[in-house]
C-alpha cells in the first residue's frame, strides 16, 4: 500500500496520472506533507513524498493552483513517478487508501 517515503524522489515527473482528494484527505491517508506552503505564490502548495508497495518512488502534489487551497476543498493532484507505470500503480494504492478500502496486496 502507498505510504510516505523519506526516499529521494528527484527525477520523479509527471505522466498524466492525477487523483482527487483534499489536503485532508490526503494527511489522513499519508500523513503531513514534506512540503507546505499553501500561499499560492508558487507552481506547488503541497508535495508528499511516497513509495508504493514495489518500493517505486512518487511524489503527490498540486500543480498551478496560484492560490491558497482550503484542506477540505477537492481539487485535482498530479502524480510523479520515473514512469507511467509506476504512477498509475500509485493511483490505484492510493485509491485504496482514500475511500479505506482493504487493498488486495495485503
Amino acid at each position: 500500500m502507498a505510504k510516505s517515503t523519506n526516499q529521494d524522489t528527484l527525477g520523479t515527473s509527471f505522466h498524466m496520472t492525477v487523483i482527487v482528494a483534499s489536503v485532508n484527505e490526503l494527511i489522513s491517508a499519508l500523513g503531513e506533507p514534506q512540503y507546505a506552503a499553501n500561499d499560492g505564490n508558487d507552481k506547488v502548495n503541497f508535495e508528499w513524498h511516497c513509495q508504493t508497495d514495489e518500493g517505486d518512488v512518487f511524489t503527490i502534489y498540486d500543480w498551478k493552483e496560484y492560490r491558497s487551497i482550503s484542506n477540505d476543498e477537492q481539487i485535482e493532484w498530479h502524480i510523479g513517478g520515473d514512469n507511467a507505470s509506476i504512477t498509475s500503480t500509485a493511483a490505484v494504492e492510493l485509491g485504496f487508501l482514500l475511500n479505506a478500502e482493504e487493498y488486495p496486496g495485503e
